[in-house]
């Protein structure tokens, strides 16, 4: 298996079909996953980086939001059809379909803007959160455990993600809250382009944006017959930030229910810049007592 960092810009960097019919098409690689199923971020960011393909160089992808409508498989690749919905003066709209086999496997529409001034505020990135060096890796936090889920996560993932305030990827420690944080950064340097920052940005909002729904409820990853899916994101860039630079990602889950559950974030850098906004809502099944 290849370098992870090295595998994410693989996967980003998407094959221009040279099709120019009705729409743009692009193919792209689909990463290996110890569980066979398309990583949602993957598909996300390659949706996004297909859409800025077709967009001047000028204009900023603002908002995204996306349906997941069938797992991906992950022994297949990807193709992905942008249509130009809308240039206006200021303002671009695209539409990515991402297909296998035929089928789409996610819907996104993605809009652009010229740089502009206007009004600015913000929420304050949250105080008293612990720097991430002085909490445990990922891999630290998995060192131990021999199942290949858990070495995947420890060694093959291109970001390190630290909780606060912990992983709740065997056990949920601590009060049952819809609440919690991340320190995530990519595992090393990535190139000096704004537009691949944004787009990994996106491929790293999908990691663990349910977890909150779980912690709520004292459900750890590791627990027998959860179920747990993606069903739509919705993402906005505020202001431009570097994803191999550490960033907080702040989580909260307002409602849970018909096996359904909601959860808002958002992503500071480590000055307290905010960077991007997120809301997911995803499928969580966990079995009944027996």
């Amino acid at each position: 298996m290849s370098d992870p960092l090295s595998g994410l810009l693989a996967a980003l960097d998407l094959t221009d079909t040279g099709a120019r019919t009705a729409e743009d098409i692009f193919t792209g690689p689909s990463q290996w996953q110890p569980q066979g199923r398309v990583f949602g971020g993957q598909v996300l960011a390659q949706s996004l980086v297909a859409a800025m393909r077709t967009v001047e160089s000028h204009r900023i992808v603002h908002s995204m939001h996306g349906y997941f409508l069938r797992p991906g498989d992950i022994n297949l690749p990807i193709t992905f059809s942008v249509d130009r919905i809308h240039d206006g003066r200021s303002f671009a709209t695209r539409r990515t379909q991402a297909y296998q086999n035929g089928l789409p496997i996610l819907s996104m529409i993605a809009s652009f803007q010229d740089a502009d001034e206007g009004l600015e505020h913000q929420i304050e990135m949250p105080a008293d959160i612990p720097d991430p060096e002085s909490l445990p890796s990922m891999s630290e936090s998995l060192a131990e455990i021999d199942h290949p889920v858990a070495k995947f996560w420890a060694t093959e993932r291109p970001f390190d993600m630290r909780h606060v305030p912990s992983s709740i990827y065997f056990t949920v420690d601590g009060q049952r809250s819809a609440h919690q944080a991340v320190w995530l950064k990519a595992i090393g340097a990535l190139p000096d382009d704004p537009n691949l920052h944004r787009a990994a940005l996106a491929y790293a909002s999908d990691y663990t944006i349910l977890e909150p729904i779980l912690r709520r409820h004292g459900v750890a990853w590791a627990t027998p017959g959860l179920k747990a899916a993606s069903l739509d994101h919705a993402m906005w860039w505020h202001r431009f930030g570097r994803v191999d630079e550490w960033m907080l990602y702040v989580q909260e889950s307002p409602n849970a229910i018909g096996g359904r559950g909601l959860t808002l974030g958002r992503i500071y850098s480590r000055d307290g810049r905010l960077l991007a906004s997120v809301a997911q809502e995803g499928m969580v099944r966990v079995p009944a007592p027996s």
